[in-house]
């Protein structure tokens, strides 16, 4: 493994010039993966690996997303099957579904777990809130995940254009010898860039965390109370968007991915980087207390045990699309749909 400083820290991870593909695919020359989901991170992960040149099969009920998946070519009977065939035919279980659907599958995927298998997550939380999930793999498979550091959408989208996602990697049980090595290689597989090491507790709640905090939950909050304050005061929806979505989304944060924080303040106007430098404290002094809120939450399973109550109901969908819909209906996204429409890439 290489040695990092991450910002003073020295960390090993591992990269695709230690681990190259080629490498992957000699760990998984004799394995058949079977991707069980075809929902978020499936397609993704399932066609990146497919392209790569790994054996891979798909396990999907039918239905509106077994039709997805024979539109992305996977051929029913040769690498597209029910869930049931591509669980006896896989070697590698990549179990993909979401977490409340992984609940009420476990006792079907547990029944193929024979000896020598290997159990793939992408997320640590069925395993580290196995009292909660009753997910308790048997003692002679490997349970190992990656998780891509972003949606099943990106990693595709990234891999296409010949780029990758950074992804974490964790194993849980080592019952043949091989797991770490089977690890890495289907992160490789799956299209990662680079691969830092964790564990699965840690991995569950640092993506509880970023997933209420800073990636969805409070962008969208902080979204919402600047485009309500410009609204408030007079401002048009057009010029509210713009300044509260458009311009973060589509000029300032290619800067920052690009070369962080401090390269896309120095190529604002130094009026902006003023008031920026005088205002992001605050705004830290403001929401740390929410944030040292939410991880509590999640370090206390409150978090877990919200989510697998609401998400196992049987109107969860029903009740997802309604909030999601209220979501859509606000002002500012239907003022940012048509701001959308009128990039010059739309006309």
């Amino acid at each position: 493994m290489a040695k990092i400083n991450f910002g003073g820290v020295v960390e090993d991870i591992v990269t695709r010039e230690e681990f190259p593909l080629e490498k992957a695919r000699q760990v998984l020359a004799d394995q058949t993966i079977a991707v069980i989901g075809y929902g978020v991170q499936g397609p993704g992960q399932a066609l990146n690996m497919k392209d790569n040149g790994l054996k891979v099969i798909v396990g999907q009920r039918k239905g509106k997303t077994y039709d997805k998946a024979v539109a992305d070519g996977w051929v029913p009977g040769v690498t597209l099957f029910e869930i049931e065939e591509a669980l006896e035919k896989g070697t590698i279980i990549c179990y993909l579904l979401s977490d409340a659907a992984q609940i009420e599958l476990w006792p079907t995927v547990k029944k193929y777990l024979t000896a020598g298998k290997s159990l793939y997550f992408s997320h640590g939380f069925g395993i580290t809130y196995k009292e909660k999930t009753g997910i308790v793999p048997p003692a002679d498979v490997d349970v190992f995940l990656a998780a891509p550091k972003g949606s099943g959408t990106s990693l595709r989208r990234l891999f296409v254009a010949g780029k990758g996602l950074n992804s974490s990697f964790a194993v849980y049980q080592d019952a043949t010898g091989k797991a770490r090595e089977k690890c890495i290689a289907m992160a490789i597989g799956v299209g990662s860039g680079y691969l830092f090491e964790t564990d699965f507790y840690k991995e569950v709640t640092s993506d509880l965390t970023g997933e209420r905090g800073t990636l969805m939950g409070a962008i969208q909050g902080i979204f919402a109370a600047q485009y309500e304050v410009l609204r408030a005061n007079g401002h048009s929806p057009s010029e509210a968007f713009n300044e509260t979505v458009e311009e973060l989304t589509q000029s300032l944060m290619p800067l920052v991915a690009e070369n962080g924080m401090d390269w896309m303040y120095a190529n604002c106007s130094t009026t902006a980087q003023r008031g920026a430098l005088d205002w992001w404290k605050p705004f830290r002094d403001a929401t740390k207390p929410v944030f040292e809120q939410l991880y509590n939450s999640v370090k206390t399973q409150a978090e877990a045990e919200r989510s697998i109550t609401l998400n196992s109901q049987p109107d969860y969908r029903v009740k997802l699309d309604a909030e999601l819909k209220e979501m859509a209906d606000m002002e500012m996204w239907r003022a940012g749909a048509a701001v959308r429409s009128l990039r010059p890439e739309n006309n």
